[in-house]
């Protein structure tokens, strides 16, 4: 597996854009990142606009100085694959033009969706059975929104995609999507891996609207004339679908197999549950996606914002470690960690809450709270407080696991964990003795980016195929194992957690408190 030849990915995500080039052994040679943002037009109160001309090119500026950092020609590039934040959609008009564009943070919607439960209260059931999705994310009640507020640009609206797919439409003129971020919009038949039309049908959408659907890891097409000026890539470059970046991470940590599992923890912590099998929850609590390889999908279920809980608390009540962190060059969550691993387990009874277990037909969480605290400085201190939050993902994540385990009745042997938070010993060691599991962290750093080159190469012939790839790139960096003790008072902690969250919650039900989060519609 030789010779002078590398495999790139372009990486969307909600906060940037990136392009990362690996050689044929996974190992990353460049990357180039761009911030960008959505703004909110100030007419319409919780929309996020994507901005698809100053993003296409950030773009292609990545793309540029990601070549230039390499220092290869663009000609050695054998392959390209894309990967974004899912649930973001452009919408096109027939000339191929982009009229409408939202990021997957967008919130407008929420007078459709009761629209949508008003004309029918059993319509997100009978679209969750055959989708696996409600309309706490999808595309359909954002589609409504345009035809509601925006006649004119619905009326002209030809095709919709996704952003991965708006990424290889601009390398390559070809109109396509792929399952594993398709599926995201709720128009969608798991089974079949294609788009469901009845289901535009029955929301009052127009139904031809959807493009042809390829498997990742499928060629599209190549780099055309147009692309290769703008971005510097060599004109007739194969440019592969890829897929949702929460699918791509799961084959750039090797979580290819039936029955694996993984738990990505960034700003959200998503666990991913691979299955060969379509079964959806009778009670709709759970999502179920196509996983980025064919014949595979993924029960997923969400935690908001551990990551982001534990910045904010960084950054309101750590100065000194942060000071201490410029001094060093060290991370200033290392000196935080270091102090909170004297903190006893279960952080002597106090709870903090935040997220709750997913419900994705009636999706709401309570309002931030810690609880049980003595006016012991001693005790409570603010290390107290900050291993409390770090404890409450990992009981989240055991709820959400308890859940997916309801619906399969196949509960995972180990997690695989990464992203942010697993470079933390502290966070592994907590998650593995609140779950009872072994956690291994892979030594990759770039996952979403290294599954998008995974489906490049493998669809270019570089890998024998996307399975054995993975197998043969990933590697781990650690695995941690649970402490029987630490696991048994975690286990009593936990029961004592869902009855406080569930008091939490229903201050929020009564307006008394503002939910931390609550589904648009709900």
């Amino acid at each position: 597996m030789k010779s002078k030849s590398y495999l790139m990915a372009i990486d969307a995500g909600t906060g940037s854009i990136r392009a990362v080039i690996f050689d044929n052994n996974g190992n990353q040679i460049a990357v180039s990142q761009q911030e960008w943002e959505h703004k909110e037009d100030p007419r319409y109160p919780g929309s996020m606009d994507f901005d698809w001309i100053s993003n296409w090119s950030l773009t292609c500026d990545c793309i540029k100085n990601a070549l230039k950092k390499s220092g290869i020609d663009a000609k050695e590039i054998r392959g390209i694959s894309t990967t974004c934040m899912r649930e973001g959609i452009v919408l096109y008009d027939g000339k191929g033009n982009e009229i409408w564009a939202c990021a997957n943070v967008d919130a407008r919607s929420s007078k459709e969706v009761l629209e949508l439960i008003k004309g029918s209260k059993t319509l997100e059931k009978e679209i969750y059975s055959t989708s696996g999705q409600t309309y706490a994310l999808g595309a359909l009640p954002r589609i409504l929104w345009v035809k509601n507020n925006m006649p004119q640009v619905y009326e002209k609206t030809a095709t919709i995609s996704m952003f991965n797919d708006w990424l290889i439409y601009k390398l390559t003129g070809i109109m396509s999507t792929e399952p594993s971020n398709g599926c995201t919009t709720g128009i969608f038949n798991l089974q079949n891996r294609d788009w469901n039309v009845s289901i535009a049908d029955k929301c009052g959408i127009k139904r031809d609207i959807f493009p042809p659907v390829f498997e990742s890891g499928s060629i599209i097409s190549e780099v055309n004339v147009k692309a290769s000026e703008e971005t510097g890539l060599a004109k007739g470059t194969p440019v592969v679908a890829g897929g949702g970046d929460a699918q791509l991470g799961c084959i750039g940590v090797g979580a290819v197999l039936p029955l694996q599992a993984a738990v990505f923890g960034g700003s959200f912590w998503q666990y991913e549950f691979n299955t060969d099998k379509v079964k959806t929850d009778p009670l709709c609590r759970v999502r179920l996606n196509c996983h980025a390889i064919p014949d595979i999908w993924q029960y997923e279920a969400i935690a908001f914002f551990p990551g982001l809980v534990l910045r904010w608390y960084r950054d309101a009540f750590c100065q000194m470690e942060k000071k201490e962190s410029l001094k060093s060059g060290k991370d200033s969550y290392y000196y935080i960690n270091l102090e909170a691993e004297k903190i006893p387990t279960g952080s002597y009874g106090m709870f903090c809450v935040f997220s709750d277990i997913m419900n994705y037909i009636s999706w709401k969480h309570a309002a931030p709270t810690f609880t049980n605290f003595a006016l012991d400085a001693e005790k409570y201190n603010r290390f107290t407080f900050y291993r409390a939050i770090m404890e409450n993902a990992a009981m989240v994540t055991k709820g959400n696991i308890d859940l997916v385990n309801s619906v399969t009745g196949n509960p995972p042997k180990e997690i695989i964990f990464a992203s942010g938070a697993s470079k933390s010993p502290l966070w592994c060691q907590i998650l593995s003795d609140v779950l009872g599991l072994p956690v291994r962290v892979p030594k990759v750093k770039e996952a979403t980016a290294l599954g998008a080159a995974i489906l490049a190469g493998a669809a270019v012939g570089v890998f024998k195929d996307i399975k054995t790839a993975a197998n043969d790139i990933v590697e781990f960096d650690n695995v941690y194992y649970p402490n029987n003790k630490n696991h048994a008072i975690y286990s009593e902690l936990y029961d004592k957690w869902r009855e406080i969250y569930a008091a939490q919650l229903e201050l929020s039900n009564k307006k008394i408190t503002k939910n931390m989060w609550i589904a648009p519609g709900i």
